[in-house]
């Protein structure tokens, strides 16, 4: 009996470890591709996918984004990996807070959601220099994204830390984890055929040094016709319907649907409305498509000084399914989860067969996957804009309003219509007032003048990066003026006029200490000219232009070599002697603003300056700091404050940086009627013309204390602190 008893552990212990054998199998099961899709755990998936940048959020609100993404019928977290936020300088890596990616990823891990990480470490993205540290540029013999060995050698010793990182948390679905795929480069193929033979031996390069990498997982790269194999080439765009892979044997996959565009300052706001954002997607799913994410499906904020692309806006709200505050966006939310839902419910099938394709009429056509055992799924399509149609398919007729498709599960049912949305609510989102009693509190900063603490001289105009080396937004460009007491206007009182030509982005110009008027451009053409009359003395004048760059080039054919400040010419015409150049004579520069050396954003800075409040207040001023306190309304709801009436700076609270406020630059453009039918552009629907571009400037709940917050605003133009208010978002 006791004999028999030990046989029976025996057994017990056997059949555990073949258990525990069995599940570490299952854990660590590889990630493959086949021409129909994605195959995860020996299980073809039409995978659905949405974009959450985690610097773009706070920790605090990760479990919440991804939770409502999975509710909204989302599999798969796709997010770029932004290297001038995780190594700010050479060798000093930072993986804290916003930036604590490990954490992000499993975060999306604990939802039961899957990763596609999209390395990079080029972005573009909208971030500042395309997720580019600036140190690389100074890189001696540097070229960006070419068949170049410093940048070679950078980028590849970045991209094998993001990938030892994931390895050493076991992180990749081959290990067990949430990554079934990642990205190297991004939208190269443009690129490289600009370039020619050194962008084809820089992709082949990038190529064989990802796959070296052994993820155990398969690489993708988007908009790249030539991926070579194992990598799979993806589209990115409003529709993609018309995509297909360089090799049959590879998935047809879609990494950005444009769920709307971004917001520039100085441009009226895009949305896409989202029946056109479900047709684009079952048109895809209809025509073979496996893969499709959403970019964004939460956009979210530009804290800081993350912002790019030249005059980017600090909210990157992109007109998402979850708002920049975290908020469900209605209807686009709920429309596009009874999506999801209807193509899940035909998932079994779309993975196993090829559609036929049938036209019943014009502008109609009908899309069948049927199975050998009978299983059957339909997709019927109307693509004229304007007229619905009656469709009669097997023994039904079905009603198509125009630009819009209807999906059958079983080939008799259709369960979901592109542009039926009304059984889903329309939730207007507002802005509730919730204070504006701020205790304000200012300090008015003089302009820099040659002479004072001079770091930085040269008998030429310098470019702006090369200084500051984006330490700060602004660089002070100083010199001295001397006049005449012989020269005409000092008698007929026709001030000679100072023009300065600057690449952008903004410049305040100030002579002897007073402020003598403001330039600046926009996304379209960030290059200015200031041209104005200035008040000159006899004897010396001091002439000093405040450079302001608003984010750094994130996209362009070598874009590093692209300049910002103020590179001349600066002349001043009505002289005596006609037009004096002053460009070639001794400048000098100054970066950033006494302010920011102080760091007066902060309580312990902000204690080293003299601020004055009450009558003495100073309003409508350039270079005024203002600060104030505030307490928090109770409740989860998120926060933002109303800049109407300021003009242009950066706003932090408690010591973070929300970001570049610009409230004076009204958007220009056409806010008429949007009508969801018909091919979509970023042109094409918008709002808040005539309005600024971005009034609202979102706090983070986590970022703020019941009591005593601690506001800080840089004002540039001049604006009005007294019309600041606290909001709250519902």
């Amino acid at each position: 009996m006791e004999s028999l008893t030990r046989w029976r552990k025996f057994y017990m212990v056997i059949g555990l470890v073949l258990f525990l054998c069995l599940f570490v199998f299952s854990v660590t099961a590889s990630v493959t591709y086949d021409h129909k899709a994605i195959v995860i755990n020996g299980q073809r998936r039409i995978l659905i996918s949405g974009s959450i940048h985690y610097p773009r959020s706070t920790p605090q609100m990760w479990p919440d984004l991804i939770q409502k993404a999975k509710d909204g019928g989302v599999d798969v977290i796709q997010t770029y990996v932004f290297w001038n936020g995780h190594e700010p300088s050479p060798g000093n890596y930072y993986f804290e807070d916003r930036f604590d990616l490990v954490k992000f990823v499993k975060v999306v891990q604990q939802a039961g959601l899957y990763v596609n990480l999209r390395i990079g470490p080029y972005v573009c993205a909208e971030w500042n220099f395309g997720g580019f540290p600036v140190w690389l540029k100074y890189v001696p013999g540097v070229a960006f994204r070419t068949d170049n060995e410093p940048f070679k050698a950078a980028m590849q010793k970045f991209t094998a830390k993001i990938v030892s990182m994931m390895k050493a948390e076991n992180l990749f679905e081959s290990q067990g984890g949430p990554i079934i795929m990642s990205q190297i480069e991004n939208e190269y193929g443009p690129v490289e055929w600009e370039i020619g033979a050194p962008g084809k031996a820089y992709t082949k390069w990038f190529s064989q040094m990802a796959i070296g990498l052994d993820t155990g997982v398969p690489w993708i790269m988007c908009k790249q016709e030539d991926a070579p194999d194992p990598i799979i080439d993806t589209c990115n765009g409003y529709y993609c319907e018309n995509f297909t892979p360089n090799k049959n044997y590879k998935p047809k996959m879609w990494t950005e649907n444009w769920s709307g565009w971004y917001t520039d300052f100085g441009s009226a706001v895009p949305y896409r409305p989202a029946q056109d954002v479900a047709f684009s997607v079952a048109r895809f799913i209809q025509n073979r498509g496996s893969y499709v994410n959403y970019y964004m499906y939460h956009g979210g904020t530009n804290f800081g000084r993350t912002s790019a692309g030249l005059f980017i806006a600090t909210s990157y709200d992109y007109d998402a399914p979850i708002d920049e505050y975290g908020l469900l966006s209605e209807p686009k939310w709920g429309h596009l989860r009874n999506l999801h839902k209807a193509i899940k419910q035909c998932e079994p099938i779309l993975v196993s067969v090829d559609p036929t394709v049938s036209w019943p009429g014009k502008n109609l056509e009908v899309h069948v996957y049927k199975t050998s055992t009978g299983a059957c799924a339909a997709f019927l399509a109307n693509y004229d804009t304007t007229s619905p149609a009656k469709v009669t398919f097997g023994n039904g007729q079905y009603d198509l309003p125009p630009w819009s498709i209807s999906i059958l599960p079983d080939c008799k049912t259709a369960v979901f219509n592109t542009a039926k949305v009304g059984t889903v609510p329309s939730f207007h989102r507002k802005m509730t007032p919730v204070s504006s009693a701020f205790d304000w509190q200012s300090y008015n900063e003089a302009p820099a003048s040659s002479g004072i603490d001079d770091s930085t001289t040269a008998n030429a105009l310098l470019e702006q990066i090369k200084v500051t080396r984006d330490s700060s937004d602004y660089l002070w460009y100083m010199t001295d003026v001397n006049i005449s007491p012989n020269e005409g206007f000092i008698k007929n009182g026709q001030y000679p006029v100072l023009t300065a030509m600057s690449a952008g982005h903004v410049l305040h110009v100030f002579v002897n200490g007073q402020f003598s008027g403001t330039a600046y451009g926009g996304l379209e053409n960030p290059k200015l000219t200031f041209s104005n009359s200035v008040k000159l003395r006899v004897g010396n004048n001091k002439i000093s232009l405040l450079s302001v760059a608003v984010g750094l080039s994130n996209v362009g054919l070598h874009y590093e070599t692209w300049n910002v400040g103020v590179l001349g010419p600066v002349t001043l015409k009505g002289l005596n002697e006609g037009t004096r150049d002053l460009s070639g004579q001794k400048w000098s520069y100054k970066i950033g603003l006494k302010g920011e050396t102080l760091n007066l954003h902060t309580l312990i800075g902000s204690s080293s300056v003299q601020w004055t409040k009450g009558s003495s207040l100073v309003k409508k001023q350039p270079l005024t700091w203002y600060k104030a306190t505030f307490d928090a309304p109770a409740g989860n709801d998120p926060l933002a404050l109303d800049m109407s009436s300021m003009g242009k700076g950066e706003i932090w609270v408690n010591g973070e940086s929300i970001g570049r406020h610009w409230p004076a630059y009204i958007a220009r453009g056409s806010c008429g009627g949007c009508n969801y039918a018909g091919t979509f552009t970023d042109k094409k629907c918008r709002t808040s013309c005539g309005q600024p571009t971005q009034k609202w400037y979102h706090i983070p709940r986590s970022w703020v204390n019941p009591r005593g917050n601690f506001l800080v605003v840089l004002e540039e133009w001049g604006g009005d602190p007294s019309g600041i208010s606290l909001v709250k978002r519902t």
